[in-house]
């Protein structure tokens, strides 16, 4: 009859459904902004709701006159005439709930693209720190899934339970006007059918947390062990992870169907008080009506209106079911765009030096990941590099040759002393210039899942189809690019899994080449390659340096030999500093490293 006209027991387990605190539902608040944004689509979500909420409060009233003045009367034209004002009715009321319906799941999806679009961007903004203590699993768990879980809140839920208040405020003022004698009985009922669910809702809502935290760990255990297969396999623990997980997945079992007993026990109590409630309704109503009170399509009148709240009160406690969850994806999300960067941009940044000078130069800088007073990575760093140098940082695992250019870049600050790149010190410029200033290539290159053509143009998205090409023949790419079915269009799967090492090296090397930065950072690249790969990126290098002011951290001797200054690290120290002949007949720490690998490279060949 009604979109809301549903019987109580139908919808018995969304009244089961656990009720969320006040204090717990806050977190929404913070969706109000992205949907106030659209403020016309909202006024017109609104006005529809309205119309085809008061239609359907129109429709039971002209059944009341259809029942009084139709079939009391015996009077077939005065059913046709209430029958085809109702046809009109329903008529408006769908075309107002089809519109209703498209503009709150527009405002749904445009929110659920600026709410994803806006903590995207946020989470690009923050610094490297930031995702050092965060899995990106996890952040883009978030990303995807608890936006995602918001949707239903902004679109469906949202739609239903402005419906549902609706309809429920307006049932109530026609049972009232319908007649006061019935709407006490209303009064009576509804406690007794509410303060017994409410009561048992409580403990039901920890068997829910129980619940999620059972699944969440047994999630959790899944996501790390699918994502380190290979490491699985080498140790032969697949029988023991697989117990393990049949383990949690038997206790997340065990928590669902405790909950799901509750549920079901809560459904049973529903269905009764529901049942018992409607037989007292049609007993007060009866009774009225042998006494003369109300007339007998006042009674259906009245019934139908106690059904549509009682459909919309069904809706409403679904919605608050759900809104427990919805609350908990909000606050999650929320946690991301409330976190500030602790890499803090100047408030009026000193503009760059055009054309660029390519200088670098450390003062006395200390660094620890833990701040001022911990632990220092780096201690008294001081060296220069001048326009078109090429320096090289050498020292054992830990000695602070990675952590050096990450601060060149401002992935961090330091905790002393200062870096200045082009005689700017790097904390009073923009990140944004300063790292277009940088090209750089790690030991393991990041490939993204694309062509290779858009791996390379990374580096200059505007970038022409010749500009890719020069860039990849210099980098010694065109000719295995050209060996692929599909050239440059050619996918190379995600993290580059088609190619080879040797090639995903060469292709970042392109990528750098086709940024044209004048200071390159060059995390060795030929370290974890054979020597046919080798002379192949260290022949792409040269062609990258040429030119260009070079910081290298070298793991092969042998691919530093020329450099004009390799500074030896130790502890965070610069422990030695000259060229590679200097070092070498100076004895030390670099001439025993050396002769080391050239007699371990002499044994290779």
């Amino acid at each position: 009859m009604t979109d809301q006209a549903v019987p109580l027991p139908a919808n018995a387990e969304a009244l089961a459904a656990p009720l969320p605190t006040p204090r717990k539902l806050q977190p929404l608040r913070r969706l109000l902004p992205f949907v106030l944004a659209y403020p016309w689509r909202l006024a017109l979500t609104v006005t529809f709701l309205l119309i085809s909420t008061i239609a359907s409060l129109a429709i039971p009233a002209a059944l009341g006159g259809v029942v009084d003045q139709g079939f009391v009367e015996q009077n077939l034209s005065n059913v046709a005439s209430y029958g085809y004002l109702i046809v009109g009715i329903a008529a408006i009321m769908g075309l107002a709930s089809g519109a209703r319906f498209y503009f709150i799941s527009v405002i749904g999806e445009r929110v659920l693209a600026d709410l994803r679009q806006a903590v995207f961007v946020h989470l690009l903004g923050l610094d490297a720190r930031y995702f050092d203590t965060h899995r990106v699993g996890e952040l883009t768990s978030r990303l995807n899934g608890d936006v995602a879980v918001i949707r239903s809140a902004v679109g469906s839920s949202g739609s239903l339970a402005l419906r549902s208040v609706v309809t429920i405020i307006g049932a109530l003022i026609m049972m009232l006007l319908t007649s006061p004698v019935l709407t006490l009985a209303v009064v009576i009922a509804a406690p007794a059918i509410l303060l017994p669910l409410i009561a048992y809702s409580r403990r039901l809502r920890g068997m829910s947390r129980r619940t999620q935290d059972a699944l969440a760990d047994l999630s959790a255990m899944a996501t790390e062990m699918l994502g380190a297969t290979r490491t699985v396999k080498s140790f032969t623990q697949e029988q023991v992870q697989s117990g393990v997980y049949n383990e949690r997945s038997e206790a997340s079992y065990q928590a669902e169907v405790k909950r799901l007993f509750a549920r079901s026990a809560l459904v049973a109590l529903v269905i009764f008080l529901g049942t018992s409630a409607i037989v007292f309704l049609v007993w007060w109503g009866a009774r009225s009506v042998f006494e003369g009170t109300v007339s007998a399509g006042q009674l259906a009148q009245f019934l139908i209106y106690a059904l549509m709240a009682s459909g919309a009160l069904t809706n409403v406690s679904e919605v608050l079911g759900t809104l427990q969850s919805v609350a908990g994806a909000t606050e999650r999300l929320v946690e991301i765009l409330d976190t500030e960067p602790q890499i803090e941009v100047a408030a009026n940044p000193r503009p760059m030096p055009v054309p660029p000078l390519g200088t670098v130069v450390f003062e006395h800088v200390d660094f620890s990941y833990e701040g001022a007073g911990r632990d220092l990575v780096l201690h008294d760093l001081s060296f220069a590099v001048a326009k078109g140098q090429t320096v090289a940082l050498v020292g054992a695992s830990g000695s602070g040759k990675s952590t050096t250019l990450s601060l060149l870049q401002r992935f961090y600050d330091v905790t002393g002393g200062a870096i200045k790149v082009d005689g700017l010190d790097v904390r009073d410029v923009s990140p944004l210039e300063l790292r277009r200033r940088f090209a750089y290539v790690e030991q393991e290159p990041t490939i993204f899942a694309g062509t290779v053509a858009e791996n390379i143009r990374f580096g200059k998205p505007d970038a022409s189809d010749a500009e890719v090409e020069a860039a990849a023949k210099a980098a010694l790419v065109h000719d295995f690019v050209m060996d692929l079915p599909q050239g440059y269009g050619a996918i190379v799967g995600e993290r580059g899994v088609m190619l080879s090492g040797g090639q995903k090296q060469r292709l970042a090397i392109a990528r750098a080449i086709l940024k044209n930065a004048p200071i390159l950072l060059l995390d060795e690249a030929t370290s974890a390659l054979d020597a046919q790969s080798e002379r192949l990126v260290q022949t792409a290098l040269e062609h990258l340096m040429a030119g260009r002011t070079t910081l290298v951290i070298a793991h092969r001797l042998a691919t530093i030999r020329d450099a004009d200054t390799i500074l030896v690290l130790d502890g965070g120290r610069i422990i030695d500093q000259g060229t590679h002949d200097q070092l070498v007949a100076k004895g030390g720490r670099y001439a025993e490293l050396a002769k080391l690998q050239f007699r371990l490279d002499e044994a290779e060949g």
